[in-house]
This record gives structure tokens, sequence and C-alpha cells, in this order.
């Protein structure tokens, strides 16, 4: 029952529960509204994909207190642990009772062709019974799935979507006993087969999807390392699992090892696969002071790596959290699901009672009038409506994912379909965020100047230092042998060559990114920087034109350098715009009626990103940036863009789809049943469809993200 706790002024904790028995909308509205009725609960968000519910409460609320209000309204719940993430597939505990449903229905459906030919007396008494000694143990082993799930909400005075389900099959069952007992002329052991065996084949599907989302994040966390070979204070090295590393041990990770913790190089250098991370396979260099991460693999040699962080607060860990954390949010769609939900069944008892009476006083009898609310009963379950938007975003969110887009809300891809205007920031967005030094700037030097350039440069973990240093090398140039160098702060460096002093310095007044080479007695050589545009930014930008949605800059750099990067895209942009600016920026352009994306890397694009309608942010982002996007991208190029967008439309395509279709068989179907139309064997046969008709419909998007 509810924990009467009191409200005191700590921060929040997050406990997450694993819920196997959600299966639909209904489900998801049921365990959200149930946690947040509790005193101590601020939010309560299921994630169906994984069958887990986060819930953010006081301090002084338990779990158990969380598991024991779950049980109260119908649902068995567990805390996650290591155990229950490397939970097995959803798939296989449905493989056996669908199994057993489709080849007990076959056979049934082999014996009763005699009855519909034209069996008689003991012939037709023979095969009603031999259909009901396999069908009745058959109909019980399939459909225990359902009658466990109803009887939970039965026992707790609530109901489900398998009540009704539980009903008609029971039922069904039951006068197809009656009729082989008293030799009628008609039984439905195969009807109730057919019914489970469509029902379990729609519910295997939808696990199959959820196995398939989870399968991401599974298989990221494989590729950890199990452990480190750490350092210890008297000189020895000892084998530590991942578990227990914490911050500023010292890692020694050997060639062909991967990285067990994020952590910063503290001797050596070598080349690192980062594609893991990033998706993307050109090695990266790594020396001392440069920052790594876990997961990603030593190519060339060994390095010592300070651990800076570890277990769950790695950049890893963190990807993982917002793999599976795609899923169902409280859209437009999923509202409405819910609304149908909860509607259902008090819905389909009360038609099923109507058709009943209805037919009773027509004069149709007894069992014409159970049949027809048996048909009833069975041809209007809303599994259909309840797996229209679920599905569709899980796959959609599992394509987008293996390109290496990260959804961290499924309720993003209806609010990003609906986009017009995009505002781009330039550093880290639009641009890779990492100083290159210009070509033009480079050539006019002599090899004696490069190579005291070089000289200089090495000898500072600056950016732009370590950036010129990486663009020397990359045109062959060797450093100059330098005395005394020695790193001056807010100044540069400074060094002897020959005897000759030298400097690499900032410069005064130069208006862009540039440092200055000083050698006495020579020219000053000023060595000026761009930011590079992220790979296909030209070719994303065009197609978010096409898409209909107009891109500009909303930066917060100065003016030359918004000014710079204008002129390359060919976009407007506002230069110095502080936070406030840019919030106000995306109100204003609400408030005209657009649908407003922001891209952002930066703290200072947290308020934006969050004020936006939707949106995204590079992997490379701040953890400030990451966690108020919607969408996160690995990689560098900007072609992620667009790419979601067209997922986005397509999905939210796929379920108004999903909804016509759903409707559309309800509208048509149960006039048909109310009316004594339709048997219960066709009233099975076309509810399952329709669901498998939803999947089949959402299984579109597997390719989605292209």
């Amino acid at each position: 029952m509810n924990a009467v706790v009191p409200i005191i002024d700590e921060p929040l904790v997050e406990t997450v529960l694993v819920v196997p028995g959600m299966h639909c909308a209904g489900c998801m509205a049921k365990v959200e509204r149930g946690l947040e009725r509790m005193p101590a609960v601020a939010r309560a968000r299921v994630n169906l994909s994984a069958r887990q519910v986060r819930i953010a409460h006081h301090p002084a609320l338990a779990v158990p207190a969380l598991v024991a209000a779950l049980d109260a309204i119908g649902f068995a719940s567990q805390p996650r642990s290591t155990e229950a993430a490397e939970r097995g597939s959803a798939v296989r505990p449905l493989l056996a009772p669908l199994a057993v449903a489709g080849f007990a229905a076959m056979n049934v459906m082999l014996l009763s062709v005699s009855v519909w030919s034209g069996a008689e007396g003991g012939t037709r008494w023979m095969f009603h019974w031999l259909s009901a000694l396999i069908g009745v143990p058959a109909t019980a082993y399939a459909g225990w799935p359902f009658f466990r799930s109803a009887w939970s909400a039965l026992r707790r005075l609530r109901t489900n979507m398998d009540v009704p389900i539980a009903i008609g099959v029971l039922l069904a069952t039951a006068l197809s006993v009656y009729e082989a007992a008293t030799g009628g002329h008609a039984a439905w052991f195969d009807g109730t087969l057919m019914l489970l065996f469509f029902l379990l084949t729609g519910r295997a599907l939808d696990a199959m999807m959820r196995d398939r989302a989870r399968a991401g994040v599974d298989a990221l966390l494989r590729q950890a390392a199990p452990g480190a070979t750490v350092l210890s204070p008297a000189g020895g090295l000892d084998w530590v699992a991942a578990r227990d590393l914490v911050p500023g041990m010292l890692m020694r990770v050997a060639a062909g090892e991967r990285l067990a913790a994020d952590g910063e190089v503290v001797t050596g250098s070598t080349a690192l696969d980062r594609s893991l991370l990033t998706g993307e396979s050109a090695p990266v260099a790594a020396r001392a002071g440069d920052g790594v991460h876990a997961g990603t693999l030593n190519l060339d040699s060994p390095i010592d790596v300070r651990v800076t962080a570890a277990g769950p607060d790695t950049s890893l860990a963190e990807i993982a959290r917002l793999m599976e954390s795609a899923g169902q949010g409280r859209s437009a769609y999923v509202r409405i699901a819910d609304r149908a939900a909860r509607l259902y069944a008090p819905a389909v008892h009360s038609l099923a009672l109507a058709a009943f009476a209805g037919w009773m006083l027509a004069g149709a009898g007894l069992y014409q009038s159970t049949v027809i609310a048996i048909a009833v009963l069975i041809i209007t379950c809303p599994c259909a409506i309840g797996l229209a938007v679920p599905v569709a975003q899980v796959v959609a969110c599992g394509a987008l994912m293996r390109r290496g887009i990260m959804v961290k809300d499924g309720s993003a891809l209806e609010r990003l379909a609906r986009i017009d205007r995009a505002l781009i920031d330039k550093t880290g967005s639009l641009t890779l965020g990492r100083p290159v030094p210009d070509p033009a700037a480079l050539a006019p030097l002599s090899a004696d100047e490069a190579a005291v350039a070089l000289a200089l440069a090495s000898h500072s973990r600056h950016p732009l230092s370590r950036a010129l240093a990486e663009g020397l090398t990359a045109l062959g140039y060797h450093p100059a042998v330098l005395e005394e160098v020695r790193e001056v702060p807010g100044y540069g460096l400074r060094g002897l060559w020959n005897g000759t002093p030298v400097a690499l310095r900032r410069p005064e007044g130069a208006g862009r990114i540039a440092v200055a080479l000083h050698i006495v007695e020579w020219p000053a050589r000023l060595i000026g920087f761009t930011d590079a545009l992220r790979p296909d930014c030209h070719e994303a930008l065009a197609a978010l034109k096409q898409l209909g949605i107009q891109s500009s800059i909303l930066s917060g750099d100065n003016a030359g350098a918004v000014a710079q990067v204008a002129r390359q895209t060919g976009l407007t942009g506002q230069a110095s715009a502080s936070p406030r600016d840019k919030t106000d920026a995306i109100a204003r352009l609400q408030n005209a009626g657009h649908g407003v994306l922001m891209v952002g890397d930066g703290l200072n694009d947290g308020p934006a990103l969050a004020a936006a309608d939707a949106s995204i942010a590079p992997g490379s982002a701040s953890d400030v940036g990451r966690q108020a996007a919607d969408v996160v991208f690995l990689g560098d190029s900007l072609i992620a863009l667009p790419r979601a967008v067209r997922a986005a439309r397509a999905t939210l395509a796929v379920v108004r789809q999903n909804f016509v279709l759903a409707v559309g068989y309800n509208v048509l179907a149960v006039p048909l049943a109310l009316f004594g139309y339709v048997t219960p064997l066709i009233a099975a046969v076309s509810m399952a469809a329709s669901s498998i008709l939803v999947i089949a419909s959402s299984l579109r998007l597997v390719r989605a993200a292209k």
C-alpha cells in the first residue's frame, strides 16, 4: 500500500524497478499513475521496451514500499540488478505456448473437417470428444499467460486487457465442452486455440521488437572491459574488476586492451579505436594529458591512465542509459492509447452483456445469445490500439540507434516530426569545435620557422598548441632542438633556438583565433586557426531545407567567428547570444506558431535545448547538453539531423496509419459481431490479425533511418 513519507528537503534519489508484467499502454499508464499517487514519489516513467520503471523519489521512501505499491495494483516487480539487467529474451517464454496452440489448432481443425462436412450421430460425437481431448489441455497451457494476468488483476478488484480475453476463452471452451457432452452441432475448440495462437503470435512479435531494442544496449555493455591492471602504491600490479575501480587509480592499459574506465593519459602515447563510442573507424592519437573513455581500444602502445570516472559514471554507461531510455514518452498518441486501454474492459463487458441481453429478448435462446456474446468479447480486443504507438516508436528508435543516433524519449519523435525551424549553435555543433591551423597561414612558413613552431607547440597542452603541432606534423615537419622552453600562463611559450630567443604567444588585436610566432630578428608570423565544419554539413543543411526546415545560426561566439561560418554555410546568424537570448529567440518563434529544433552542445545551450520543441546534441557535448537534449548523435557527421527528422516523420505517419487500422477494424468488426454475423473462430482470427497487421505496419520503420 502507499507509504506515507514526510516530504523532506533532500535531493531526490532514483530507483529502477523491473516490471515484467507490463504489456501495453494501459499497463504503462497504471504503473505510472499508481506510483505517482505516493506522496514521496516525484515522478515515475515507464520504459515499456525494457519493462522497467524509473522512479524519482525522496530518500526516506524505501524500495520495498515501491515494490509493494506496484504489487497492490497487480504488477510484480523487483529492483534492477546486474542479474536483472542481463535478463533472457522476452520471446522465449512465449515460444512453447505458441507452439502448443498452433499444433493443437491444426489438429483440431483437421478433426473439425468431418463435423463441418456433415458428420452426424456417433461420428460427430466422437470427433467432438477427440477435439476436446486435444483442445482443453492445450487451451489451459497456451492460455496460461493470459489467465495468470487476468487473475492477478481480478484478485485486486481491477481489470486489464487480459480479463475479457480470459473470459472469452473460458466461455468458448466451456460452451464447446457442453456441445460435445450434449451431442450439439458446433464446438469451438478450434476457435479458442486459433485465438490463443494469434494472440501469442502478436505478443511474441512485440517481445521480439523489444528484445531488438535492448540488444544494442546489451551488446554495448558487453564491449566494456571486465577490469583493469592497476598500479598499487607499492609499485605492484593488481587486477581490479571494473565495478571496483575508483577515481584516482592508475590503470596500465596494454596494446590490444579496452579501457575499463574513463580517465586521463598520464604516461605514454598511442592510437585509440573509438568506433564503439563514436562510430568513427579512424584511429585517434592519445598522449599524456588527453582524456580517454571506457570501451575504447588501445591499438599501439602501453599507456598509464589515471581513472576519472568508473562504473555507472563512464561515458559508455551514459550512452547505454541513453539507448535504454529510448521508448515511450507522454506523447499525444500514447495518451490516446492510454485512454482507450482504460475504457476497454468496462466497454467490452458492457457490449457483450448488451449483446447477450438483446439477443435473449429477441428470442435467440441461451445458446445463440452466449455464442454472440463470446464473439463480441473476443473481437473487440484493443491490442492493436495499444500497440499502435509503442511498437512504432521502438522500431524507429532501434533503427536510429543502429545509425548512431540515440533517442532518449520516444515522444521526442512526435515533436521532432513537427519542427519547421532549426536553430544551430556554431562551435561544436555546426563545426567540430576543434581548431585547425589555416593552411593559408602555414604556407608562408620556412622550414626553420615551421620546425621552431612545432617544437614550441609540442611543449604545451593548450588546444591551439596541440592543433598546431598536429597540423605541422601532418605536413611532414620535424621539431627543432630548443633549450630552456617554458610556458607562461596567459602569455604563451618561450625558449632558445641556437641561442636565439623564440616565442609562440597570443597576438594582440588579431580579431580571430590565432597565435604569433616570434623569432628575434625575423619577421613575426601570424598563424590563424579555423574551426572546421562538421562532415556533410552542406549536405545536411540542404536536406533540412528540402524537408521544409529553415535553418539559422544561434551562437554565443563573437560576430566575426559567426560571420565566417555563416559565409561558409549560407545561413543567417545571431552572434554573442547569451542563454537568455537563445531561449527568447526560441520563444519568439514558438509564439509565431513554429516548431523549433535546437542543436547545441555547450553548457550555455542547456536552457535552449530544454526550451525548444525538440533538441539534438552531438555526443561530444557537455554533460548538461547531453542530458537536456532529446536526441544525441555519435560521430562527427551532421547528416544525423535530417536523418532523425525523416525517421521522426516516418514514425508519425506510421503511428497515424496504425490508429486508422486499429480503429477501422473495430468500426467494421464490432457491429458484425453484435448482429451475429461472426463466429468465435472468425472473431479470434480477425482480432489477432489486427494486432499482427499493426506490428507488420510498424516493421516498415526498420529502414526509417536512411
